[in-house]
């Protein structure tokens, strides 16, 4: 999977990650920025995703300009699954659907726009769930994934250290949460990995 990432995908996370480091560099506004992962963080979640059982959907919650998607994207054509991804800024959207289209992965990954809360509750089993979206709505997204998580499925979270203040009743309540088993990783920002126990 990592040893032979095709050009136009590479090509594409260059790109994204130049633009990322120039806007935090320059001072652009937070809420404009890509606000993406940092690499050693998108490759763990593409080698998480392989590990989660073969049933169930595979979702990303704040897809920015897609640099994590692509990341996915290759564990998703390893397990022959498709990354249903939302991202609630139109102008977000936009890039991201620039991203998916030069990466050639469009076949891959289902983006919608719109708010994530109105749509991941649908899906009637979920094997992989990454949450990077605003921070408020980490609680409800988290709520309405785990009741739909099959066995061994895996919810992660990313930003549970830099932001452990803000965050902090969000995760002791997961952390008691006793159908996960649940692990923080240092890895980015930090990543809370909590996995479905059998019933």
């Amino acid at each position: 999977m990592f040893h032979e990432i095709p050009k136009p995908i590479l090509d594409r996370m260059k790109e994204l990650e130049e633009i990322d480091t120039r806007d935090r560099q320059d001072g652009t506004p937070r809420i404009k920025r890509l606000r993406q992962v940092p690499p050693e963080t998108g490759k763990v979640l593409a080698f998480l995703a392989c590990t989660v059982p073969a049933q169930g959907a595979w979702l990303e919650v704040g897809t920015s300009a897609g640099y994590s998607a692509l990341w996915l994207s290759l564990a998703a054509k390893a397990r022959g699954k498709t990354l249903y991804t939302f991202e609630l800024l139109p102008e977000k959207t936009a890039l991201a659907r620039e991203t998916f289209k030069q990466a050639n992965v469009e076949k891959l990954i289902e983006l919608k726009n719109g708010d994530a809360r109105g749509h991941v509750g649908d899906f009637g089993e979920v094997a992989f769930c990454f949450i990077d979206c605003e921070k408020e709505m980490y609680a409800d997204i988290f709520d309405m994934v785990v009741p739909n998580l099959v066995a061994d499925g895996l919810v992660i979270v990313d930003n549970v250290i830099n932001y452990k203040q803000d965050l902090a009743d969000f995760i002791l309540r997961v952390e008691g949460d006793t159908s996960l088993d649940t692990v923080i990783l240092p890895v980015g920002k930090g990543l809370m990995v909590s996995r479905k126990l059998a019933d």
